[in-house]
């Protein structure tokens, strides 16, 4: 992993400044104008005159001019609507870039790029990280790669591995192989972050991780696992499940999982059997958790 060193770049400064705009903390909004840096991030996604790619939160931009010089097509989707016309002024020259006003987490990744094998190359706001990687990666039409920059701490969580695990963890390495290619300290930004920031490759399968499981039922079992996460499995389980104790740690036993383990150290493969097999156990679960001797019984009214 690569750690890059801000060079002075005071085109940015002098765009807001023309514009009269100021970075929107509330939007998350920490530009990237670093030649070096950028350079660092499209080389990351080994891009081709054939490739058609999206962006997130352009800015001003500077990432998105590098891109249309080295893709086929590049969708820029920017919610904050000042940034539109300097979008336009940036990118005048260019006839292969679409610029789109809205929140990306709104939109249908589907429409906006077609059947899938896109790539995702942004500078991400940090505050929708997560929900970002869920709206991308479950969708119909997942790209083919995402190439984000993302708060350092966070691409550490993206690429951890069994012993710490999260659920966010899961949630990508579900999706595709991450890996973080450079490390980006906070003044390489316009205003610098509190933090360091990286950038993140994920190569996407074209099938998830885990097979013969419905994606809905694997995320309830492991969001089940992480309920709790200073609880042992069994006791996360049987809260996130909404069955007994007893029958969460037989669930887990039966496919080789030491009950008293916590979630962090549960690894994709064992969360793929944990979660199969409580398809097949299910229905007797779901009877005993609703019988009568599973139930507290109500205090017996006195007689009258």
């Amino acid at each position: 992993m690569d750690t890059l060193t801000p060079t002075p770049d005071s085109k940015l400064t002098t765009i807001l400044r023309h514009f009269d705009i100021r970075p929107n903390k509330a939007l998350g909004q920490n530009f990237l104008a670093n030649g070096n840096v950028l350079g660092k991030i499209t080389a990351a996604a080994e891009l081709t005159r054939g490739d058609t790619v999206l962006e997130i939160g352009p800015g001003v931009g500077s990432l998105t001019w590098r891109l249309a010089n080295e893709a086929d097509q590049v969708v820029a989707v920017e919610l904050d609507g000042r940034l539109i016309p300097v979008l336009h002024h940036v990118l005048s020259g260019l006839d292969n870039v679409t610029v789109i006003e809205g929140d990306i987490l709104a939109l249908d990744p589907g429409k906006l790029m077609g059947t899938g094998g896109y790539k995702v190359v942004a500078n991400i706001p940090y505050n929708i990280t997560s929900a970002l990687f869920r709206h991308l990666l479950e969708s119909a039409a997942r790209p083919s790669m995402l190439v984000l920059t993302v708060q350092e701490e966070v691409a550490r969580r993206v690429c951890a591995g069994p012993g710490e695990m999260s659920l966010l963890s899961v949630s990508v390495q579900y999706y595709g192989q991450p890996r973080i290619v450079a490390r980006i300290p906070a003044g390489a930004f316009y205003p610098p972050p509190k933090v360091d920031s990286a950038v993140v490759r994920v190569d996407v399968f074209d099938q998830p991780a885990v097979q013969g499981v419905e994606p809905n039922t694997f995320f309830r079992v492991v969001k089940a696992g992480f309920s709790q996460k200073r609880k042992q499995l069994r006791n996360a389980l049987s809260g996130g499940l909404g069955v007994e104790a007893e029958h969460a740690a037989r669930l887990l036993e039966a496919v080789g999982i030491d009950p008293r383990r916590r979630a962090e150290t549960v690894a994709m493969a064992e969360w793929g059997a944990l979660a199969a097999h409580y398809i097949r156990a299910g229905k007797t679960l779901r009877k005993r958790a609703s019988s009568p001797s599973s139930k507290a019984r109500s205090p017996r009214t006195p007689p009258a």
